[in-house]
């Protein structure tokens, strides 16, 4: 049986005068996004496309959800294979591409876990898990282009 889950966001946005140039037909474009019983988050444009780079972008978020559920499905087969988890970490990437037109898409994700386990003897299986963890992660399933993983482990 599938079980369905209904998430919910809320974005505003508003003209600010001084923020349109008529004469460049640019708009501000920084706005936030309200979801219930959470902080509210401002965002903006990534830098490149003139938004503020100060503020969470829609690119940065992506990523972020990519690695931060990866994670969590990580640490999920980790612990159904008795693998003690004592650090996690990740300086992941991905690639944008823009075309002339002005439409994109990211065209592929690089995470690069380094995890510290409890047991040297298991390295090898924490290690394999990065893949069953991508096959369980909700964010990984929805995106269109492919995820990697480089990852790292060692024993402490």
């Amino acid at each position: 049986m599938t079980f369905k889950h209904i998430f919910k966001a809320e974005v505003n946005w508003a003209s600010q005068k001084n923020a349109v140039d008529s004469s460049k037909r640019f708009y501000s474009k920084t706005h936030q996004i309200k979801i219930e019983g959470k902080p509210v988050l401002d965002v903006s444009a990534a830098k490149a496309f003139k938004g503020d780079p100060e503020l969470y972008n829609p690119e940065d978020l992506l990523l972020s959800s990519l690695v931060s559920c990866h994670m969590m499905s990580y640490l999920y087969v980790c612990s159904q294979n008795g693998i003690e988890v004592l650090e996690y970490s990740d300086n992941a990437e991905a690639t944008l591409e823009v075309n002339p037109d002005g439409s994109g898409r990211f065209i592929e994700a690089k995470l690069y876990p380094k995890v510290k386990i409890s047991s040297s003897d298991k390295i090898e299986l924490a290690l394999e898990l990065h893949q069953k963890a991508n096959e369980l992660c909700f964010i990984a399933n929805s995106c269109n282009f492919p995820v990697l993983h480089h990852a790292v482990c060692e024993a402490v």
